[in-house]
């Protein structure tokens, strides 16, 4: 079984690797091919690849190269984990948006917005050369914005499915907190991609939930950053993500006064890959928990291992709405539990949301679309009415304001803009 990793010269990737070895009856990989136009980078991260697989005992051959058709040519699943622009990119998206006095941050917001207008075309054009090369894989989409990328590639008629580590992160956290194993945690996961809420957690079919908050909910609000109060006022964990809604001020306060997040994983990126670069090396490193991306590589092996192994069971995943979410149009795209199996990704029955969740999933679904359709057809006035129907900002001249500093910051990136 052939899977190819686009962006895979990313120094997440020994986390992705580390799971395919601890996870092989589960996904018995024969081939991963690693692609990237960052040679230099790409063998350093392919070199340690092969050092873990070996370590493992893993029989796995890691093909490291820069040429996307051959990469992807042959492969059952393709993973896609790029960032355009890079850190640089990342850190005009979390600090730009402060000079205007709105959060700073790569998927929500402004920032979110510019790094959709830079990754959609790109994607697509990946996706394309997939559909020559690789007709019958399926594409698991792990490059935020998560939601308006897959919302894009099914759109064009692709057969993806996006996937987040948020939940799974959930599963694991209320897991611990039980003292079970994750397996027998389930979650009532429910809003759109970086905008969700676990209305309930299930332990062997019982919802545990209010329990959860009555003895760990200290702990959980620290986890999520918001007062342990809303927690119980809600009766539901909202994500990490919706601190930059529920405290926007706050954060926005924060945010202005130490550096960006990009300008503390670009410093660790420069240490991973020294450590990759260390041919004795060939154990994930400690620093790449404090990197990001925690469960990806559980949460990656089992969704291709459903859709290739057509198994039928739930897990949570980006999808279209079809009428799942009865106030959002059925080609929305949201983040809930869903049936996987060979044939893709159906979403599940979901109860009624209530007022106080479906009115910022509405309000944020109708900016994704409009992101999205400003990252396809380009245009400054698009780049403002996306920003000017976004919860986080919302002023008809903040949204002149920031649309035309976006552009400008992201010219190189968007072709349409140099026209």
């Amino acid at each position: 079984m052939k899977l190819a990793v686009v962006g895979g010269g990313s120094t997440y990737t020994p986390e992705l690797i580390d799971g395919f070895a601890r996870l092989r009856e589960e996904l018995p990989l024969t081939e991963i091919a690693l692609i990237d136009p960052h040679e230099h980078r790409l063998e350093l991260v392919a070199g340690m690849s092969r050092r873990m697989l070996a370590r493992a005992g893993h029989q796995a051959a890691v093909h490291a190269t820069a040429d996307l058709a051959e990469g992807v040519a042959g492969a059952q699943a393709v993973l896609l984990q790029l960032r355009v622009g890079g850190q640089a990119a990342r850190d005009v998206d979390e600090t730009l948006p402060l000079e205007c006095g709105c959060v700073g941050q790569e998927t929500t917001g402004a920032g979110g917005l510019a790094k959709a207008l830079r990754t959609v075309p790109v994607v697509l054009d990946i996706a394309e050369t997939v559909a020559r090369h690789a007709p019958q894989a399926w594409i698991v989409d792990f490059t935020n914005p998560v939601g308006i990328v897959t919302r894009a590639l099914l759109d064009a008629g692709h057969r993806a499915i996006g996937l987040c580590n948020v939940a799974i992160g959930f599963q694991r956290r209320f897991a611990r907190h039980l003292g079970v194993a994750p397996k027998r945690i389930s979650l009532g996961h429910v809003g759109l991609n970086h905008l969700t809420w676990e209305r309930s957690v299930h332990l062997d079919g019982q919802d545990v939930l209010p329990a959860l908050l009555a003895e760990h909910g200290t702990e959980i609000a620290d986890t999520v950053g918001l007062p342990e109060r809303l927690l119980h006022r809600l009766g539901a964990v909202p994500s990490y993500y919706l601190r930059y809604f529920y405290e926007h001020d706050l954060v926005v306060e924060e945010q202005r006064g130490k550096p960006s997040r990009a300008a503390d994983v670009a410093a660790m990126e420069t240490a991973l890959l020294s450590i990759y670069a260390d041919r004795a090396a060939d154990a994930k490193p400690e620093l790449l928990e404090k990197r990001g991306g925690a469960f990806y590589s559980e949460a990656a092996v089992a969704l291709i291992a459903s859709l290739l192994g057509d198994r039928g069971d739930t897990q949570i995943v980006n999808v279209r709405n079809g009428s799942t979410l009865p106030f959002l149009p059925p080609e929305a795209v949201i983040e809930v539990p869903a049936a996987i199996s060979g044939a893709g990704a159906v979403p599940l029955a979901v109860d009624p949301v209530e007022p106080l969740y479906a009115g910022l999933i509405s309000h944020v679904s109708a900016y994704e679309s409009l992101a999205l359709d400003a990252a396809l057809r380009g245009g400054v006035e698009r780049v403002e009415d996306a920003l000017l129907a976004h919860p986080l900002i919302g002023q008809a001249s903040l949204a002149a304001d920031l649309a035309a500093r976006l552009v400008a910051a992201n010219t190189a990136h968007l072709p349409w803009a140099r026209s």
